[in-house]
């Protein structure tokens, strides 16, 4: 995490693949980019945002069976996601906050 390097993709790479990173952010459609563009180091940087902010939306939704209240995070993980697409479409690989640092696929 801290010691990660930075990625910083070719613009070529950003802008053959804003579209395909975009679906990284809309749930288990991350894995179409994952998929099919695993060469592409911006596609890549999205998918691990798209895939714990996946991950994190699953465990809410559990948790929302046993206890309520905790469905208002809902709102929080659809601010993520609106930023994730924000960022893609603007090429931009900035991680998300609270969960950015979280590396779950290289």
């Amino acid at each position: 995490m801290a010691n990660d390097p930075i990625i910083i993709p070719s613009d070529e790479d950003i802008q053959a693949n804003k579209g395909m990173a975009v679906l990284s952010y809309i749930g288990i459609l991350f894995l179409v980019p994952m998929l099919a563009r695993k060469d592409s180091e911006f596609c890549r940087f999205h998918v691990n945002q798209g895939l714990v902010l996946f991950i994190i939306e699953v465990i809410i939704n559990i948790a929302t069976m046993f206890i309520s209240f905790v469905g208002f995070l809902g709102i929080i993980t659809f601010v993520f996601m609106i930023m994730g697409i924000i960022n893609c479409v603007k090429g931009e690989v900035k991680p998300l906050p609270l969960i950015g640092g979280i590396q779950l696929y290289k």
